[in-house]
């Protein structure tokens, strides 16, 4: 389930993206949180896992008007390959209809990818 972000996520937030692999530095990391806190337009999702209830996911994204620009996406290592990648995906694409959902140079495969098997 997507969980907005607050404040009281911030420690699990940056642990789960801390797994993005240009955000492994805690200074660097801090600076991207507080980035997606200063617009309106860009968000932080937690993804919530059904069965177990523990944060499992991070979603960092901008919202345009015609399009969701997936920045980062990132999965605890217990939960890879479980197609949650593709849940989350599939729970913004809902989210956000009618926009298109579109990646980054890192994100763009992951959508591609979801955008074929979708």
């Amino acid at each position: 389930m997507l969980t907005d972000y607050k404040a009281d996520y911030n420690k699990i937030t940056m642990g789960l993206l801390s797994y993005v692999p240009d955000l492994k530095d805690t200074v660097r990391l801090t600076k991207e949180v507080d980035w997606y806190k200063q617009a309106d337009n860009r968000q932080l999702f937690l993804w919530k896992s059904d069965e177990t209830n523990d944060f499992a996911g991070v979603l960092g994204i901008e919202i345009e008007d015609e399009f969701v620009l997936v920045r980062h996406i990132a999965i605890n290592p217990s939960y890879r390959d479980e197609g949650l990648a593709h849940e989350i995906l599939n729970a913004l694409a809902a989210k956000y209809a009618p926009r298109q959902l579109v990646g980054t140079i890192e994100t763009g495969s992951l959508i591609t990818k979801w955008h074929t098997e979708h």
